[in-house]
């Protein structure tokens, strides 16, 4: 009889919830746990099948008739800003890049809040407390940090928790602070994680998954060269 090794990652079936991306539709996700010595290499293969991290769970759609979320990564060897990247990355030039330890902080949550009651008031994350913030930042088995975007004065204006991979950086969940709206936050630190990677000699930024129809997603497609992962692997989007 053939014996499965006890780390032999297991997966499992969500019962169907509401979409948060498609009004009328519901969303099924299967999933496994990250943890053990194997974390970090199962976390490579996974990401590039199309999982996403949360904690120390990977996941991945898996809805009943339908294929709406696409996952997506950008070239970072090959990414060119456009003009008004450009514009944006001159804007933040005064922002200091800092990655810290996977360690959170009061000032990290204070801010994580003000962007949440701001931006996601109505989302699944808008009751998470200081001890959930927490684990999301601490609970992991896989090399990550956590990145902070701050003006020279110190004042801490944006927050990225962000995989190392074997090929690349998973942006696994970020925040800012939203009165900047000038600065477009949220497009400089996927332009800096671009550049980072790029430095790194890292080929990709993985940004998880983009879904046609869904405005809270357009942003991911602005972002070229990018590659969506369909039945014949990664290929270049048009």
């Amino acid at each position: 009889m053939t014996k499965i090794p006890r780390d032999t990652p297991q997966f499992y079936l969500t019962a169907p919830s509401p979409c948060p991306y498609l009004a009328g539709r519901s969303e099924r996700k299967v999933f496994t746990h990250l943890v053990g010595e194997r974390a970090p290499e199962l976390n490579d293969l996974l990401s590039q099948g199309g999982f996403r991290r949360s904690q120390n769970i990977a996941y991945r759609p898996a809805c009943d008739g339908c294929r709406a979320c696409i996952s997506i990564r950008v070239r970072a060897d090959e990414f060119r800003r456009s003009k008004s990247q450009k514009r944006v990355w001159n804007r933040n030039k005064d922002v200091r890049v800092e990655l810290c330890e996977r360690k959170p902080t009061t000032e990290q949550y204070s801010l994580f809040r003000t962007y949440l009651d701001t931006r996601h008031a109505d989302g699944g994350m808008a009751d998470m407390s200081v001890l959930d913030y927490a684990m999301m930042v601490e609970d992991s088995y896989v090399d990550t940090a956590v990145v902070e975007y701050r003006l020279s004065d110190g004042d801490l204006i944006g927050v990225a928790l962000t995989d190392r991979l074997s090929d690349g950086l998973s942006m696994v969940y970020s925040f800012y602070n939203p009165e900047h709206t000038l600065r477009s936050l949220g497009t400089f630190m996927i332009l800096e994680h671009l550049a980072r990677s790029k430095a790194d000699g890292l080929p990709h930024v993985y940004l998880g998954y983009w879904v046609a129809g869904s405005q809270k997603m357009d942003y991911k497609r602005n972002f070229l060269p990018q590659e969506h992962l369909g039945s014949d692997g990664w290929v270049v989007a048009d």
